[in-house]
C-alpha cells in the first residue's frame, strides 16, 4: 500500500521556510480543496530567483519592477523615480529578496486558502 505524496513536494523552488507554513497552513482541508489550493497558489506564488533578478536589473536602470511584480505598485513607482531610492533600497532589496518573496508568497498562500475553503 503506498502512502498519499506529499503534493508540495511535486513544485519547485519551495524554500524550506515556505514548505513549512504551507503544511502548518492547509491541514483541515479536505483532498479536492487541497487540490483546488495548489493549483491556485502554484499560480499565484513567486520564486525568489526571479525577485533576485529583476532587484539587479536596479543596478541598470530599471529599478522597482521587483516591486511591481510583487504587486507593490506604489513602491515600484517611488523605486522608479528615485533611481532605486538613490541605489540604497535595490540594494535592501537585494539582501532581503527572500524574506521580501516569502512574504509575498505567504499573503497569496492566505488567498489561495480562502478560495479553497468557499470551494466546496
Amino acid at each position: 500500500m503506498s502512502s498519499p505524496q506529499d503534493p508540495y513536494n511535486t513544485f519547485a523552488g519551495f524554500s524550506p521556510e515556505e514548505l513549512g507554513f504551507l503544511q502548518h497552513a492547509t491541514p483541515d482541508l479536505t483532498e479536492n480543496q487541497k487540490k483546488y489550493f495548489y493549483m491556485v497558489y502554484s499560480n499565484k506564488r513567486k520564486n525568489s530567483q526571479d525577485i533576485l533578478l529583476f532587484t539587479l536589473l536596479g543596478f541598470v536602470g530599471f529599478a522597482g519592477i521587483q516591486r511591481f511584480v510583487l504587486g507593490q505598485i506604489g513602491m515600484g513607482i517611488l523605486y522608479f523615480f528615485t533611481g532605486g531610492l538613490c541605489v540604497i533600497g535595490t540594494i535592501v532589496d537585494l539582501i532581503n529578496n527572500k524574506s521580501i518573496t516569502l512574504e509575498y508568497n505567504k499573503n497569496m498562500a492566505y488567498e489561495s486558502y480562502q478560495m479553497a475553503k468557499m470551494s466546496s
